[in-house]
């Protein structure tokens, strides 16, 4: 079928395996991490979920809804996408990888270099002249659950998926390495609005662990922490912006230690 704009014939060509995709990738990360804290609530862990309000059935379809409507973007975008590529604008997906070295390196680069663009697409759409358009659809989630990975307003799925045509507008990306990552963003995001936390009581306390984030860093953000902790997969740019929470480790080793009399911290001192 053709209707002599590209976008739009690739649309009505592809769009349900674009919607499929997309759909997919999000139903299973939040679906899987919606069973894990689920099941994990029903064990001696049940201590680690971090605020004691509970997500209302409301919030969750809510979050689920907004979260459609994201994809919907994401669907109109890749249409685009899949047109620069034809028409040489984009570099496109590579189906071989390059060497197996520099797939990784391709693969670490594109981690980094979207935890450096959501910091500060975060931190901009924070501004009290753009939060109201962008991002307050979002922080209706003052208790995050895993449904709240896509709950975006339209103007922030738009922002979110822009690093995706800037990234392919400089970097040839094997298929595997944009697959892995995509994958991986999501169920990173889908972790990062749990509301419960996953990672040892160890986890801030060593250097091979402690820039990596936790539930916990992003929870704060939602409740209590509203100018703070924009980061996504690392605490680099928080710790090196000053925006970090000043007593995300406090609160971290309080949720970690509920029940450890030795690394307690009473949650009237992280108020």
């Amino acid at each position: 079928m053709t209707t002599g704009f590209p976008p739009l014939d690739i649309l009505l060509n592809h769009g349900l395996d674009i919607v499929s995709f997309d759909m997919g990738r999000y139903l299973i990360a939040a679906s899987l991490t919606f069973a894990v804290v689920w099941m994990l609530r029903r064990t001696a862990l049940k201590t680690r979920k971090i605020q004691t309000r509970e997500a209302t059935s409301a919030d969750m379809r809510r979050e689920f809804l907004q979260s459609l409507q994201s994809v919907f973007v994401y669907t109109i975008g890749v249409c685009f996408l899949i047109w620069g590529r034809e028409v040489g604008l984009f570099y496109s997906i590579l189906g071989e990888g390059i060497g197996i070295w520099t797939d990784l390196f391709i693969l670490a680069a594109i981690i980094i270099a979207h935890d450096a663009y959501f910091y500060w697409a975060h931190r901009f759409m924070h501004h009290p002249k753009l939060f109201k358009t962008f991002h307050r659809a979002h922080h209706r989630s003052i208790t995050p659950t895993p449904w709240a990975a896509y709950s975006f307003a339209m103007p922030e799925a738009v922002v979110m998926f822009m690093f995706v045509p800037i990234w392919q507008f400089f970097v040839p990306t094997p298929g595997w390495v944009m697959f892995t990552w995509l994958n991986f963003q999501i169920i990173r995001n889908a972790m990062g609005h749990a509301g419960f936390e996953f990672m040892p009581r160890w986890w801030l306390a060593t250097p091979l662990t402690s820039w990596i984030n936790t539930t916990t860093h992003h929870d704060l953000h939602h409740n209590g922490g509203f100018n703070t902790n924009y980061g996504l997969y690392f605490t680099w740019w928080d710790k090196w912006m000053g925006t970090e929470h000043p007593k995300y480790h406090a609160k971290f080793a309080e949720v970690v230690g509920r029940g450890k009399e030795q690394i307690g911290v009473p949650e009237t001192a992280l108020a």
